[in-house]
């Protein structure tokens, strides 16, 4: 009798390895953040999974760490969700999910937001510091002031090609399917002057409540503008921002009731993507998605 041939051999994953996650995983994917007080919900997580890729690794049938990453054209990817539950910590789960994730994504240069715990593990791992990002968010108590000499309006299906332009200038990454989905969810403002789309900003159903971003801007009036018009809608309401400390805006966030409560350190694997002084990226989408 003839042995089969190895081709018809399934090979399968040894105990904690990485597997790719995938659509049956998002259930304990949420138990998991949760237990970290992560505010995503099951739609939060179903979005992000449907943009990019994501790993998984299983103790006895069940789940005890995620990791996804999302394409930004061919040069860039954006890493987050990178979770371990806490009785699988230090048994070097974090350091197989990234192996994964980064072999899955190589060749492109890689940005992250690392939580203090993080940090350690992705400096190993060959990134760099190049910002920092704050979390500010509350329950909305008051209408914030808006500069109505700025001139906004609603997007429109029009405005797609020039939204993509702006991000890509703000952000230096194409992210036109981020941007495409975003908009499909979201409630998306834009600044007009001499004609032109200078800004946009977008507030979407998120976490505990609504979170504003992205947010990109000519400057920082033309950003509180779109922020301010925005958050006024949902006064009463859950409101979460994350800004990025050279943007500047913090101070004024804490002054219309929105203080600010974590700090997340922006880093790269590869040079920091590039982007133009004529726009500037204000608010991430969120931390994980960038």
């Amino acid at each position: 009798m003839h042995n089969p041939p190895l081709a018809h051999a399934v090979a399968k994953p040894a105990r904690g390895d990485a597997i790719q996650l995938d659509a049956d995983h998002l259930a304990q994917a949420l138990t998991l953040s949760q237990a970290l007080n992560w505010p995503y919900r099951a739609e939060d997580w179903a979005f992000a999974f449907s943009l990019g890729r994501g790993f998984a690794i299983e103790t006895d049938g069940r789940l005890v760490g995620t990791a996804l990453w999302w394409p930004y054209g061919a040069d860039h990817a954006s890493a987050g969700m990178i979770i371990v539950a806490a009785e699988a910590q230090r048994q070097g789960i974090g350091a197989r999910l990234m192996a994964a994730l980064l072999a899955d994504a190589a060749g492109r240069t890689i940005i992250l937001n690392s939580t203090r715990e993080g940090e350690a593990l992705y400096t190993r791992l060959g990134f760099t510091p190049y910002g920092a990002v704050n979390q500010h968010q509350a329950v909305l108590e008051a209408t914030p002031a808006i500069d109505t000499s700025v001139s906004l309006r609603a997007a429109e299906p029009g405005d797609r090609a020039a939204l993509q332009t702006l991000d890509q200038a703000a952000s230096g990454m194409d992210r036109a399917a981020l941007l495409d989905a975003i908009c499909v969810i979201a409630d998306v403002l834009v600044v007009v002057r001499d004609g032109r789309i200078t800004g946009y900003a977008c507030l979407r159903r998120w976490g505990r409540g609504v979170v504003i971003g992205p947010v990109v801007a000519h400057d920082a009036t033309d950003a509180q503008a779109l922020v301010a018009t925005l958050a006024a809608r949902h006064v009463g309401e859950f409101v979460r921002i994350d800004v990025t400390v050279a943007s500047g805006l913090s101070p004024w966030l804490e002054t219309i009731g929105l203080p600010q409560v974590d700090q997340v350190v922006s880093m790269s694997l590869g040079e920091a993507p590039h982007t133009d002084p004529g726009a500037t990226l204000y608010a991430l989408s969120n931390q994980s998605l960038g």
